[in-house]
Parts: structure tokens; C-alpha cells; sequence
């Protein structure tokens, strides 16, 4: 699959630097045409002549040295490269690169280019797990980056931990698996996910809310975004970056979900509910902080709109899939509401186990659907079950081959 791709490897200063000079080899080997970036540190464990000999090319470290006067050579680079690599990509050019500094030929290249960009971390265990790094890596993230997560083992500090760059073979490996050509069942497709809690404000200072964190709404949009649809995602408060590759809109209230996902409808080919939706607001908003008063005190609540009910009652090419978070009698519930709002299925969970569920990282659910189709996925990764679940539900619906 790398037969003829162009593939940009921008090297930086640490002891990894001879596994670059392997993953060259590698990549030239499956075909590709590789050009190497180095920094002036990188240049201090391996001389750029290994680099030369291995890609058949001329190495880049200079911004200011232009091999050819026809072109300014940082963005001829950026624009010939169908996927970049910085491997071994050290603390310093991560932090670099998060923040927009273009002080070398390839933080400078990296500002330029559009080619998707893959970041291979190689660094001392704690340096990698300094907050400073994790934030940067999460804005990197954030703006688009993708990353290969260090291996564990001796590293050459002398510790024993996460921070050893990833083997040449399996970047190699998954160079190739990105270029390697895919169906994807939903180009061309319309999807919006809804995610996370809602607030429902009792005056300026609280609100109704309940544990959701929108870890499994914003991994079904980024399954359904990796499918080929083109995703809306409207988002509760939650605690999570933004996804990129689509469009994510902020709301509060459940009134706002409402109309932001009612407004779009019409347009849609498949609705995923995945929020959870405060069923009840207060009646009578407070324009003033409420004073502690002697005694217990009541409020009036009142019902919100019923989303998920409401596109139900509207559909009419749309595929709608809804989530039942229940404590008990799960498939029952899921069932009733399969039925009651018109739904094509329900992602039925019990959020009654703290290990999974709300806030956690897994899920176990049980997928039903109309003529009684139940299907029940193991525990495991929310970001595995939001694919499996499309999957699967692609398939049923003969979208899927």
C-alpha cells in the first residue's frame, strides 16, 4: 500500500534516532518515497549521510539552505508529502508544535503542510508523564495530530517504562494500513450524535444535572466519523477535547438540544441520541442567587421536551438510535421505549456498576431492535463498542458489506 506514497520523516534530537534511520529502510523497502528532516540535536547522535544513503534522497535541516532556487524548500515539503512522521518526536518539539513556535526547518514544514501528521513521542518515562507533556500532547490532539503511542520497556535512561519510540516494523505497518484503500459504509452519509449531560439552571449559581460525561457520545461520533459520515456532534458540559473531522456544537440546557437538533433533522440520514437529557427543569427560573432559609424548602419542577420521542414522531427516512440508561429491569425499559418513541434501536446500559457506565471508560450494553432483535456486547472500550455498534447495526440495515 506505500508504493509510491511520499512520506516526509522529520527527525529530532534523542538516543531513538538509529531506530529512524531503520524505519527509512523500512519504508523504502515497501515502497515509498521517503525524505528525511533533521534537527540540529538529532544531528548530534546520527550524521544525516546515514539518512541520505538509506532514502536515496537529500536530507533537510536547514531552512535557509534552498537545494533548488525554484522553490522555497519548507513548503515544497509540506506540499509533496502524503503523510508526515516525527519519529523520535522529543518533549521539545511536542511542546513546539502546540504551541504554533516555527523556530527550525521542521516545526517551520510542520506550520505548512496539510498531509495528515503522525507524532512518534520518544522520551524518559516521567518526562513523557510530566503535565506539561500530557498537555501539549492533548492539544496536539485536539488540533488534529495523530499519535504513536511509546512502547514499555529498558529504556535508555536506565528506567523500565513507557517511552521507547515504536518499533520501525509496526510504524511501517500502520503507514500502510492508512493507505491502504476502505469502504466506508457511511460516505456521503448525514449522522448528528447528541452527548453528555444537560444543565437545567435553578438561578445564577446551580443547575440540575446528572453523572453523564459523554465519553460514549463523542466515541459513536468519532465511529461514525472514521465510517465516512459526515458527523454533527452536539455536546452537553462535558470534560473532553473536541473531536476534529467535525462539527461540534455547545449547548446547556436541553430546551438548546432541542432546537439545534430539531433544526437539522429534516436533513439527516441516521440521528444517534446519546445524551442524557434532563427530564425535568425548574418551573420558575431565579434572576437572583436563592437565600438559604430556616427549614426544608420545595421546588416546582416542570417536564422537558422528550427529544428522542419528538424524532420519532418525525421521522421519515431517518434511521434513529437512542440510548436507555436504566438501574434495573434494563431490557425491559429498553424495549418500552424502543415502542414508545418510535425508535429503530436502543443502546440499552446499566449504569446501577460503578466500573462501567457513567464516567468510565467501558460500557456493557444490549443492543435491541425492532421484531425483537436483541444483540449483548461484552464489557470493553468505549471507543470498540461505538464502532461495534455501528457495525453491527450497518449490517442488519444492509449498509454494511
Amino acid at each position: 500500500m506505500l508504493a509510491n506514497k511520499n512520506i516526509l520523516l522529520c527527525v529530532t534530537g534523542g538516543i531513538a534516532v538509529y531506530k529512524a534511520v531503520a524505519l527509512v529502510s523500512k519504508l523504502s523497502q515497501a515502497g515509498a518515497h521517503v525524505k528525511v528532516m533533521m534537527t540540529d540535536s538529532a544531528m548530534e547522535f546520527v550524521q544525516p549521510l546515514s539518512f541520505q544513503v538509506m532514502s536515496k534522497n537529500d536530507v533537510f535541516y536547514n531552512t535557509f539552505d534552498e537545494k533548488k532556487s525554484q522553490v522555497i524548500a519548507h513548503i515544497d515539503l509540506a506540499d509533496w508529502a502524503d503523510l508526515v512522521i516525527v519519529a523520535p518526536a522529543t518533549a521539545n518539539v511536542i511542546g513546539k508544535l502546540a504551541n504554533g513556535i516555527a523556530d527550525n526547518m521542521i516545526t517551520t514544514t510542520l506550520l505548512a503542510t496539510t498531509a495528515p501528521v503522525w507524532i512518534a513521542p520518544a522520551m524518559n518515562v516521567h518526562m513523557y508523564d510530566h503535565p506539561a507533556v500530557m498537555r501539549n500532547i492533548a492539544q496536539l490532539a485536539v488540533d488534529g495530530y495523530q499519535f504513536i503511542e511509546p512502547s514499555e520497556g529498558f529504556l535508555a535512561c536506565g528506567y523500565v517504562g513507557k517511552g521507547r519510540l515504536e518499533e520501525p516494523e509496526k510504524i511501517t505497518a500502520l503507514a500502510s494500513a492508512f493507505f491502504e484503500p476502505q469502504t466506508l459504509p457511511l460516505k456521503g452519509k448525514k449522522v448528528l450524535v447528541s452527548a453528555g449531560p444537560t444543565r437545567e439552571r435553578i438561578d445564577p449559581v446551580r443547575y440540575l444535572t446528572n453523572f453523564s460525561s459523554g465519553k460514549m457520545g463523542y466515541a459513536m461520533a468519532i465511529a461514525a466519523r472514521d465510517l465516512g459520515a459526515t458527523v454533527t456532534l452536539v455536546s452537553g458540559p462535558v470534560d473532553l477535547p473536541k473531536p476534529t473531522g467535525m462539527t461540534v456544537i455547545d449547548v446547556e440546557s436541553a430546551q438548546e438540544m432541542y432546537e439545534v437538533i430539531m433544526d437539522k433533522y429534516d436533513d439527516l440520514d441516521i440521528a444517534i441520541k446519546t445524551a442524557a437529557v434532563a427530564d425535568y427543569r425548574p418551573k420558575n427560573l431565579q434572576q437572583q442567587k436563592m437565600k438559604k432559609q430556616q427549614g426544608d424548602s420545595t421546588m416546582e419542577l416542570e417536564r422537558t421536551t422528550d427529544i428522542l420521542k419528538a424524532l420519532g414522531d418525525k421521522k421519515t427516512h431517518q434511521l434513529l438510535i437512542g440510548f436507555a440508561a436504566e438501574t434495573n429491569d434494563v431490557i425491559h425499559y429498553a424495549q418500552g421505549k424502543l415502542q414508545k418513541k418510535n425508535a429503530d434501536y436502543i443502546v440499552a446500559n446499566d449504569v446501577s456498576k460503578t466500573d462501567r457506565g457513567f464516567g468510565a471508560d467501558i460500557n456493557t450494553v444490549v443492543l435491541v431492535g425492532k421484531d425483537n432483535f436483541q444483540q449483548s456486547f461484552p464489557s470493553m472500550a468505549k471507543e470498540k463498542l461505538a464502532k461495534n455498534l455501528l457495525e453491527v447495526i450497518l449490517k442488519k440495515e444492509g449498509q454494511w458489506q
